[in-house]
């Protein structure tokens, strides 16, 4: 199918504002929004409740195989379903979050998911972020931004979060942080990278409105305008 719409895909790290500014850049082009490091915290989900070793690659990576995917873009949330149940809170628990860092570093439930994330923006019409779409899942997106912000201020943001165990420190946070950046930047298969022809915006200093603006006005002078004043009328 040919694609008739734009596709964005937007990276970077744990802590820069990818979600939010995602789900508002395709509200106001009235584009789909996926967020394809929700379908690996449903598969660390799975494997959470089933008692599956997280380091076992063959038993997760069947999780990944089986798993049939929804996402449903809401004004506020996007909320996903998996095997026609509604995890979106589910997901956001600090343990699921710390072992959907493991569950990505394995192969075979990247290679599953990543087929599904493309077929997601294959029709186009999707804003898609993570930390591998422009490199790998949509190499040929429209428009290609990679997010980043000093380490300092995505452990102040974190710590904002529901998804960081509110009884650790700032500094035990930053760790963390720096512990997912190592593995995401050292896997193997799909490592955390900016794609060559991305557009670097650094968040540290800006609102995920400021964000949003930046990248909207790019997609305008890449034929976003269109789409967004047919979102605006709806």
């Amino acid at each position: 199918m040919a694609r008739s719409e734009m596709v964005i895909a937007i990276d970077g790290p744990s802590g820069v504002g990818k979600s939010t500014v995602a789900r508002a850049v395709a509200a106001r082009l009235g584009l789909s929004y996926v967020e394809s490091g929700a379908m690996y915290r449903a598969v660390a989900l799975l494997a959470l409740e089933s008692g599956t070793p997280l380091r076992d690659a063959a038993a997760l990576g069947e999780i990944a195989a089986r798993t049939a995917f929804r996402f449903e873009t809401g004004d506020s949330v996007n909320r996903l379903w998996i095997n026609g149940r509604d995890v979106t809170e589910a997901i956001r628990t600090p343990e699921v979050t710390d072992a959907s860092s493991v569950v990505s570093t394995h192969a075979v439930v990247r290679r599953h998911l990543v087929e599904r994330q493309r077929g997601l923006g294959a029709a186009g019409g999707v804003v898609m972020e993570g930390r591998d779409i422009g490199t790998v899942v949509l190499p040929g997106a429209d428009l290609k931004v990679f997010l980043d912000a000093a380490p300092e201020v995505r452990a102040q943001r974190r710590l904002k979060d529901h998804e960081t165990d509110s009884g650790l420190s700032a500094d035990a946070v930053l760790r963390e942080i720096s512990e997912r950046d190592r593995r995401d930047q050292s896997r193997e298969v799909s490592p955390l990278a900016a794609a060559a022809d991305a557009v670097h915006v650094d968040t540290s200093h800006l609102t995920a409105h400021e964000v949003a603006e930046k990248i909207l006005e790019i997609a305008r002078g890449r034929g976003g305008a269109n789409m967004e004043i047919a979102a605006n009328k709806q």
